[in-house]
């Protein structure tokens, strides 16, 4: 990921969002706005999508509450002080069926009712550790799983409060991972070894 550079003048929220949403990325390319940053991303390599196909399948196949995913959506989350609402486009987001969430949404949408989002760690790890985590969290998105390759390991993050997660559950790839209400079910992370 790489961020671009952009410098607002010391109360220029608008401007920056407004240079934000007029950037005209590369086909494949994703621009977020991410705490004040702009971040922009290459296309992903086959891992990273693999590890996204199996997370799915196990959310298809085993949650307790039947779920709709899409990859790649534009959430707009709530703002964090100095800097305007973060637009970020999540490897997956997760959200009960039942509220069809997805269904005519616009472009950028905002994020409640989503269950879960998702990351696969990939040039920039340290954004989807930190800035997106915090993102998420300030918007009240309950479950974070992060899919970190360079650790070899999936924490999932739940609990928000504050600006951050309070609970978090790391394991090594091989591992399960205890998803709770609405999945209620331990994710397989066997097949990312």
């Amino acid at each position: 990921m790489t961020a671009m550079a952009y410098e607002p003048m010391a109360t220029d929220k608008e401007s920056l969002l407004d240079f934000f949403l007029s950037l005209d990325t590369p086909e494949g390319f994703r621009a977020e706005l991410i705490e004040g940053d702009i971040v922009v991303t290459p296309p992903t390599d086959g891992d990273h999508e693999d590890y996204l196909g199996v997370v799915n399948e196990q959310v298809y196949g085993e949650s307790a509450t039947p779920m709709r995913i899409s990859g790649y959506k534009g959430l707009v989350l709530s703002s964090s002080g100095d800097h305007p609402e973060d637009h970020v486009i999540p490897d997956a987001t997760i959200a009960p069926r039942s509220l069809r969430l997805f269904r005519g949404a616009p472009p950028w949408m905002p994020s409640d009712g989503v269950a879960m989002v998702v990351e696969v760690t990939s040039t920039k790890p340290s954004n989807d550790r930190e800035g997106k985590r915090r993102a998420y969290a300030r918007a009240s998105i309950p479950l974070y799983l992060l899919i970190d390759r360079d650790k070899s390991t999936v924490t999932l993050f739940s609990d928000p409060s504050a600006g951050d997660y309070v609970g978090n559950i790391t394991v090594p790839f091989g591992k399960p991972v205890p998803l709770p209400a609405p999945f209620s079910f331990d994710l397989d992370t066997s097949e990312f070894l």
